[in-house]
């Protein structure tokens, strides 16, 4: 049996569509919203099977790839979060790579020597890493009109992702990117009237909508928060939401806090993309924290640790 295990973000999805387009294979897919990444636990895997692992984090799965390599699971794990000790293994084969520039779609793309860049593009643009997906656009001839589809639709994948359980989401991850794996290219996938790409389109403008009515609830030269309510649209627009904040003030950093039903907080952190480093690290000093350079997450923040958060990122920031 060969399992795909993925992310259910625009980044992870994206790294299979290339993969699988490249390679068809029957596959159990195992994958789940974007939170979830600690996806390694439930696979009960011997050494007959095979894994591919895309975006997620080897640090957060290092008990359970260990436990599958030792019993001869071959893993194939590309990824860019925070990857702690990489095993050696003759049974893993590892492409970590934590510049804040890249994404796992994009090392996807390297391996793949350009095969499906248009979808490797795409991918970048949801996962906010807008310079590099405009180079390799500059790089592919696209015009302005192109680049624009190519980044619209990796951000509705990547919104799609964001909720505290599937059934916050508009599709089930394994269905959205089974729907998507029909298409040679995303601009297919926006020409074809019963594609995902129209019904995403109309829920994120309306989530995003309720977003925008809502005033920052702390705002200094370094960092701007704003706290939605527990709903599931708050749930499902924070992590893009502070992307589209991150873009329209680079010099700053942004959370977005969402209320949860344990009374906490769930966080999305951006760096400042004029200087994209040290959400993970902010975020990973906290239980339930962790991510990558320029953007990062905490599931769990209890409210009386809010302040604490603040002075964490502002210190780092100010150095």
């Amino acid at each position: 049996m060969h399992y795909d295990i993925f992310n259910g973000d625009a980044d992870g999805i994206i790294s299979l569509i290339q993969l699988r387009l490249n390679e068809p294979k029957q596959s159990t897919l195992v994958t789940g919203v974007k939170r979830n990444i600690q996806l390694l636990a439930d696979i009960d895997a011997n050494a007959s099977d095979t894994l591919t692992v895309l975006d997620i984090s080897m640090e957060k799965n290092s008990k359970a790839l260990n436990a599958l390599l030792e019993k001869g699971v071959k893993t194939f794990y590309v990824d860019h979060h925070r990857a702690g000790d990489i095993p050696e293994s003759e049974h893993l084969t590892a492409m970590i790579d934590l510049d804040a520039n890249t994404c796992t779609a994009l090392i996807i793309d390297q391996y793949l020597k350009g095969k499906y860049r248009s979808w490797a593009i795409c991918a970048a643009y949801g996962d906010n890493m807008i310079a590099s997906a405009e180079k390799l656009a500059d790089q592919a001839g696209y015009d302005a009109t192109q680049k624009e589809q190519l980044k619209e639709l990796g951000t509705l994948i990547n919104y799609n992702g964001y909720g505290a359980a599937i059934s916050d989401l508009h599709f089930d991850p394994a269905e959205l990117y089974r729907l998507l794996l029909k298409y040679e290219s995303p601009f297919d996938v926006i020409a074809d009237p019963q594609s995902p790409y129209i019904k995403l389109q109309a829920a994120y403008q309306e989530d995003l909508n309720n977003a925008l009515a809502i005033p920052a609830q702390y705002k200094s030269d370094l960092l701007s928060i704003f706290e939605l309510p527990d709903q599931p649209w708050s749930r499902r627009i924070s992590g893009v939401y502070g992307n589209l904040l991150a873009n329209q003030q680079p010099d700053s950093a942004f959370a977005v806090l969402t209320q949860n039903a344990q009374n906490n907080y769930l966080v999305s952190l951006r760096a400042p993309l004029n200087n994209k480093q040290g959400a993970g690290d902010i975020c990973s000093q906290f239980e339930s924290g962790g991510g990558r350079a320029a953007a990062a997450g905490i599931n769990q923040l209890p409210k009386n640790e809010l302040n604490h958060f603040i002075e964490l990122v502002e210190a780092h920031y100010k150095k």
